[in-house]
Protein backbone atom coordinates (compact mmCIF):
# COMPACT_ATOMS: atom_id res chain seq x y z
CA UNK A 1 0.00 0.00 0.00
CA UNK A 2 2.91 2.64 0.48
CA UNK A 3 4.47 1.89 -2.88
CA UNK A 4 0.74 2.64 -3.90
CA UNK A 5 0.37 6.01 -2.54
CA UNK A 6 3.05 7.82 -5.52
CA UNK A 7 1.42 6.23 -7.92
CA UNK A 8 -2.40 7.44 -7.16
CA UNK A 9 -0.64 10.87 -6.72
CA UNK A 10 1.21 11.13 -9.69
CA UNK A 11 -1.82 9.64 -11.31
CA UNK A 12 -4.27 12.46 -9.84
CA UNK A 13 -1.90 15.61 -10.59
CA UNK A 14 -2.20 14.56 -14.34
CA UNK A 15 -4.76 16.75 -16.26
CA UNK A 16 -7.95 14.68 -17.08
CA UNK A 17 -8.94 15.02 -20.52
CA UNK A 18 -11.90 13.76 -22.44
CA UNK A 19 -12.34 10.52 -24.15
CA UNK A 20 -13.95 8.45 -26.66
CA UNK A 21 -16.71 5.98 -24.84
CA UNK A 22 -16.07 2.42 -25.37
CA UNK A 23 -19.76 0.91 -25.41
CA UNK A 24 -20.32 -2.25 -23.35
CA UNK A 25 -23.09 -4.88 -23.18
CA UNK A 26 -24.07 -5.96 -19.99
CA UNK A 27 -24.10 -10.21 -19.16
CA UNK A 28 -26.11 -11.96 -18.53
CA UNK A 29 -27.53 -14.05 -15.43
CA UNK A 30 -27.30 -17.92 -15.71
CA UNK A 31 -30.46 -19.74 -15.87
CA UNK A 32 -28.76 -23.12 -15.11
CA UNK A 33 -30.95 -24.66 -11.51
CA UNK A 34 -27.82 -26.02 -10.47
CA UNK A 35 -25.67 -23.20 -10.72
CA UNK A 36 -28.17 -21.09 -8.95
CA UNK A 37 -28.46 -23.61 -5.86
CA UNK A 38 -24.66 -24.06 -5.78
CA UNK A 39 -24.63 -19.50 -5.93
CA UNK A 40 -26.86 -19.75 -3.10
CA UNK A 41 -24.57 -22.30 -0.70
CA UNK A 42 -21.86 -20.79 -1.00
CA UNK A 43 -23.17 -17.26 -0.61
CA UNK A 44 -24.62 -18.69 2.99
CA UNK A 45 -21.59 -19.92 4.14
CA UNK A 46 -19.51 -16.58 3.33
CA UNK A 47 -22.31 -15.17 5.35
CA UNK A 48 -21.52 -17.18 8.30
CA UNK A 49 -17.93 -17.80 7.89
CA UNK A 50 -18.86 -21.28 7.68
CA UNK A 51 -15.36 -22.91 6.44
CA UNK A 52 -16.20 -26.36 6.63
CA UNK A 53 -19.32 -25.50 4.69
CA UNK A 54 -17.79 -23.76 2.52
CA UNK A 55 -14.73 -26.29 2.11
CA UNK A 56 -17.60 -29.11 1.13
CA UNK A 57 -18.30 -27.02 -2.11
CA UNK A 58 -14.73 -26.58 -3.58
CA UNK A 59 -13.06 -28.79 -5.53
CA UNK A 60 -10.52 -30.76 -2.89
CA UNK A 61 -7.72 -30.47 -5.59
CA UNK A 62 -7.09 -28.39 -8.76
CA UNK A 63 -8.17 -25.26 -7.74
CA UNK A 64 -6.22 -22.67 -9.50
CA UNK A 65 -4.81 -19.40 -8.67
CA UNK A 66 -4.83 -16.93 -11.55
CA UNK A 67 -2.44 -13.97 -10.94
CA UNK A 68 -0.24 -12.11 -13.72
CA UNK A 69 -1.13 -14.61 -16.58
CA UNK A 70 -0.22 -17.41 -14.38
CA UNK A 71 -1.39 -20.08 -11.59
CA UNK A 72 0.17 -19.36 -7.91
CA UNK A 73 -1.39 -21.81 -6.46
CA UNK A 74 0.56 -24.00 -4.01
CA UNK A 75 -0.37 -27.73 -5.56
CA UNK A 76 0.24 -28.85 -2.26
CA UNK A 77 -2.81 -27.14 -0.46
CA UNK A 78 -6.31 -28.46 -0.80
CA UNK A 79 -8.20 -25.99 -2.79
CA UNK A 80 -9.93 -24.52 -0.01
CA UNK A 81 -6.59 -23.97 1.83
CA UNK A 82 -5.55 -21.88 -1.27
CA UNK A 83 -8.64 -20.38 -1.51
CA UNK A 84 -8.58 -18.76 1.86
CA UNK A 85 -4.91 -17.95 1.29
CA UNK A 86 -6.40 -16.11 -1.68
CA UNK A 87 -9.18 -14.14 -0.28
CA UNK A 88 -6.70 -13.76 3.26
CA UNK A 89 -9.98 -16.20 5.36
CA UNK A 90 -7.48 -16.34 7.91
CA UNK A 91 -6.70 -12.51 8.36
CA UNK A 92 -9.30 -11.01 10.89
CA UNK A 93 -8.54 -7.38 9.33
CA UNK A 94 -9.02 -8.77 5.45
CA UNK A 95 -12.49 -7.89 4.04
CA UNK A 96 -12.28 -11.58 2.50
CA UNK A 97 -15.38 -13.43 3.49
CA UNK A 98 -17.10 -9.98 2.13
CA UNK A 99 -15.66 -10.09 -0.76
CA UNK A 100 -16.55 -13.95 -1.46
CA UNK A 101 -20.17 -13.22 -0.23
CA UNK A 102 -20.50 -10.37 -2.89
CA UNK A 103 -19.24 -12.68 -5.72
CA UNK A 104 -22.82 -14.61 -5.14
CA UNK A 105 -24.75 -11.71 -5.35
CA UNK A 106 -24.35 -11.70 -8.99
CA UNK A 107 -26.39 -14.04 -10.96
CA UNK A 108 -24.08 -14.23 -13.90
CA UNK A 109 -21.13 -15.98 -15.22
CA UNK A 110 -18.46 -16.57 -18.43
CA UNK A 111 -16.78 -19.24 -19.93
CA UNK A 112 -13.31 -18.89 -19.14
CA UNK A 113 -11.02 -18.05 -22.07
CA UNK A 114 -8.34 -19.69 -20.69
CA UNK A 115 -9.27 -22.56 -19.06
CA UNK A 116 -11.86 -25.55 -20.87
CA UNK A 117 -14.67 -26.12 -18.50
CA UNK A 118 -14.34 -23.72 -16.55
CA UNK A 119 -16.88 -20.70 -15.64
CA UNK A 120 -16.16 -17.50 -13.96
CA UNK A 121 -18.19 -15.22 -12.06
CA UNK A 122 -19.01 -12.52 -12.27
CA UNK A 123 -18.89 -12.18 -15.93
CA UNK A 124 -17.49 -9.91 -17.95
CA UNK A 125 -19.46 -7.38 -20.58
CA UNK A 126 -19.12 -7.69 -24.08
CA UNK A 127 -16.65 -5.03 -25.91
CA UNK A 128 -14.49 -4.10 -28.08
CA UNK A 129 -11.09 -5.15 -26.96
CA UNK A 130 -9.23 -3.53 -29.37
CA UNK A 131 -11.18 0.08 -29.07
CA UNK A 132 -10.37 -0.37 -24.73
CA UNK A 133 -7.23 -1.02 -25.43
CA UNK A 134 -6.67 1.83 -27.60
CA UNK A 135 -8.76 4.07 -25.00
CA UNK A 136 -5.98 2.75 -22.23
CA UNK A 137 -2.79 4.29 -24.80
CA UNK A 138 -4.72 7.11 -25.13
CA UNK A 139 -5.51 7.83 -21.77
CA UNK A 140 -2.38 6.44 -20.46
CA UNK A 141 -4.30 4.04 -18.24
CA UNK A 142 -4.70 0.80 -17.19
CA UNK A 143 -7.47 -1.63 -16.96
CA UNK A 144 -7.41 -1.10 -12.99
CA UNK A 145 -8.60 2.19 -13.56
CA UNK A 146 -11.72 1.41 -16.07
CA UNK A 147 -15.15 0.32 -14.33
CA UNK A 148 -18.42 0.12 -16.08
CA UNK A 149 -22.40 0.69 -14.88
CA UNK A 150 -23.97 -2.36 -14.00
CA UNK A 151 -27.94 -0.94 -15.24
CA UNK A 152 -28.58 1.78 -17.34
CA UNK A 153 -29.48 5.55 -17.49
CA UNK A 154 -27.46 6.05 -13.48
CA UNK A 155 -27.53 9.67 -12.54
CA UNK A 156 -24.47 11.24 -12.28
CA UNK A 157 -24.21 13.85 -9.65
CA UNK A 158 -22.50 17.24 -9.86
CA UNK A 159 -20.62 16.11 -6.55
CA UNK A 160 -20.23 13.27 -4.17
CA UNK A 161 -22.80 14.15 -2.06
CA UNK A 162 -25.72 11.82 -2.52
CA UNK A 163 -28.02 14.79 -2.01
CA UNK A 164 -26.17 16.83 -4.93
CA UNK A 165 -28.34 17.40 -8.03
CA UNK A 166 -28.15 15.02 -11.21
CA UNK A 167 -26.14 16.83 -14.10
CA UNK A 168 -26.46 13.60 -16.68
CA UNK A 169 -27.22 9.94 -16.97
CA UNK A 170 -24.25 7.39 -17.83
CA UNK A 171 -24.87 5.04 -20.22
CA UNK A 172 -23.60 1.87 -21.19
CA UNK A 173 -19.81 2.10 -21.81
CA UNK A 174 -16.44 2.27 -19.80
CA UNK A 175 -16.22 5.74 -16.70
CA UNK A 176 -12.30 5.98 -15.63
CA UNK A 177 -12.40 6.00 -12.09
CA UNK A 178 -10.02 8.44 -10.69
CA UNK A 179 -8.03 8.69 -7.21
CA UNK A 180 -10.33 11.08 -4.54
CA UNK A 181 -8.58 14.07 -3.51
CA UNK A 182 -9.33 14.95 -0.23
CA UNK A 183 -11.76 17.63 -0.55
CA UNK A 184 -13.89 15.37 -2.76
CA UNK A 185 -14.68 12.66 -0.35
CA UNK A 186 -17.50 9.95 -1.46
CA UNK A 187 -20.51 9.87 0.05
CA UNK A 188 -21.44 6.45 1.51
CA UNK A 189 -23.92 5.40 -0.75
CA UNK A 190 -21.17 5.72 -3.57
CA UNK A 191 -18.09 3.83 -2.35
CA UNK A 192 -15.99 2.59 -5.34
CA UNK A 193 -16.19 -0.87 -4.25
CA UNK A 194 -19.41 -2.27 -6.61
CA UNK A 195 -16.63 -2.41 -8.21
CA UNK A 196 -16.36 -5.64 -5.86
CA UNK A 197 -19.84 -6.69 -6.11
CA UNK A 198 -22.07 -3.87 -5.14
CA UNK A 199 -24.33 -0.93 -6.24
CA UNK A 200 -23.83 0.66 -9.19
CA UNK A 201 -20.54 -0.14 -11.13
CA UNK A 202 -18.03 -2.87 -11.49
CA UNK A 203 -14.28 -2.46 -11.86
CA UNK A 204 -12.72 -4.19 -15.14
CA UNK A 205 -10.53 -7.88 -14.04
CA UNK A 206 -7.64 -8.91 -15.94
CA UNK A 207 -7.69 -12.77 -15.96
Amino acid sequence: MAAAAPVAAQKRDQPVTGYKPVAIALPQGVTDDGFEAMRKQVGEAAERKDRAALAKLVVARGFFWQRDNRNIADKHKSGFDVLAAALSFNNKESAGWEIQSSYTDDPTASPSPDRAGTWCAQAEPVYDRKALADLMSATNSDVTEWGYPVSAAIEAHATPQAAAPAVDKRGLFFVRMMPETASDQPSTCASPRRAAGSATTRSTRSR
